[in-house]
């Protein structure tokens, strides 16, 4: 976008229209936890205690919801600290005591919904405002919407079904702060295509409008999905590179 000129006015890569457009993330927020009742003899082993994931269910063989696409979960668990409220002990040496133990165990667990590639989420430059370098900042114009809003239904009502399924007490949920941008998986904004009316990229990364222009950060995405797109991020550059460096050998680039 700061590389505008006559030819491209709104940056490079601009002549589809998409650059800047369709910009996604993960919505998060939604929470639900409770606590597990025994093991008090037991504590975290190992050199790394991992937690759980709950791969997307929802709008797969067969299930139909009143949206589209789906979520996973992301979620541990864990004793509690020596932070956690003691209502039934006063300022003294039981309470010191009972806080050098840990606490009982929880488990809790949050969901992370695909948002869809709407046009009008988007990203621009800020013509009124520069920063320290003397470049145009950026403006975010994004939101979810009511597909996100139907999911995130689900996902407070599901974690709380599961966990009192599993046999989890005191169990609680909320649906908190949602805000794209959240989830830091940022992508969509130069989304790859089947041609330039349609995309910024082609299927090898390329700008449709300067074929020795690469693109393999989240930008590229047409799609979010609901997983952790990190992974994706790095196979699509290995893949692009290799493809890179096949074409400069051939001398077309």
């Amino acid at each position: 976008m700061n590389s505008a000129t006559d030819v491209w006015p709104d940056g490079l890569g601009s002549s589809s229209g998409q650059l800047g457009n369709n910009l996604m993330d993960h919505h998060l927020g939604v929470y639900s936890g409770g606590t597990v009742e025994g093991y008090e003899d037991k504590y975290y082993f190992g050199r790394r205690a991992n937690g759980i994931y709950i791969p997307r269910y929802r709008n797969v063989n067969g299930d139909k919801r009143d949206y589209l696409r789906g979520f996973g979960y992301q979620g541990s668990g864990s004793r509690q600290g020596w932070s956690r409220n003691v209502a039934e002990l006063n300022i003294g040496i039981e309470l010191k005591e009972s806080l050098t133990e840990p606490g009982n165990w929880t488990m809790g667990m949050g969901g992370f919904g695909e948002i869809l590639p709407y046009h009008e989420n988007k990203i621009t430059l800020d013509k009124t405002k520069k920063d320290k370098w003397g470049l145009n900042v950026l403006s975010i114009d994004c939101e979810l919407k009511e597909n996100e809003l139907k999911m995130r239904k689900d996902m407070l009502a599901d974690g709380i079904e599961m966990l009192t399924a599993a046999g989890c007490k005191n169990v609680t949920g909320r649906d908190g702060d949602g805000t794209p941008g959240r989830g830091i998986h940022e992508m969509g904004t130069a989304r790859m295509g089947t041609s330039p009316k349609n995309s910024v990229l082609n299927k090898w990364n390329q700008v449709w409008d300067a074929p020795n222009v690469f693109v393999t950060d989240g930008a590229f995405m047409a799609s979010a999905s609901c997983v952790n797109p990190s992974l994706t991020y790095m196979a699509m550059t290995a893949r692009a590179v290799d493809y890179a460096v096949s074409e400069r050998k051939k001398k077309n680039l």
